[in-house]
């Protein structure tokens, strides 16, 4: 099987899944991009504009990531951007049950992608990445190890937009992840 078609069979069984839909509203939006993606973007869960289109990133915090990612010399349709959570939680933030049991699906997701790099976008990606509390205002900018794929930990794209000082940082992370992918190729 293909890695498109295999990507396309995890997002079927995403959107079949009762226990992704638990708590949550919308479409299911199992990201997106190229299934031989050396760089993979991981959030937190949907926002109301993600749910409503079944894309991932495409609001707000959507706009400044996907220009940074430009910015950092990469073509957006050569990442490949997801969540942990695939659905829009009722509640706002996922709860741990939602990371835990969609980063099932996530993990399956990287296995078929196989990135050099995962860009671990706030605390709910590191949670089910790195199956552990993260502080990102103390990591924010350095790497960290998920089996043998290096995680580039950094804020989240909707605290930058909230907070001059966290787009300041989160910007100055994009520049770092800019030299790591430089000196993978």
């Amino acid at each position: 099987m293909s890695k498109e078609k295999a990507l396309k069979k995890i997002a079927g069984d995403i959107a079949r899944c009762r226990h992704c839909k638990t708590g949550c509203t919308g479409k299911a939006v199992p990201g997106e991009g190229d299934a031989d993606a050396r760089v993979v973007f991981i959030g937190e869960a949907p926002g109301r504009e993600e749910a409503k289109a079944g894309r991932p990133f495409i609001g707000r915090s959507g706009k400044l990531l996907r220009q940074s990612i430009r910015d950092v010399g990469l073509k957006e349709a050569a990442v490949f951007i997801t969540s942990p959570v695939h659905y829009l939680p009722d509640r706002g933030t996922p709860s741990k049950e939602m990371i835990l049991h969609g980063r099932e699906h996530l993990f399956q997701q990287l296995a078929v992608i196989d990135p050099a790099i995962i860009v671990l976008l706030g605390a709910t990606a590191c949670r089910a990445v790195l199956d552990r509390k993260v502080e990102v205002a103390k990591l924010h900018g350095s790497t960290a190890r998920s089996d043998r794929r290096t995680c580039f930990v950094t804020f989240h794209p909707a605290y930058a937009i909230r907070f001059t000082e966290g787009k300041r940082l989160f910007l100055e992370d994009f520049a770092r992840l800019k030299r790591l992918i430089t000196a993978l190729r």
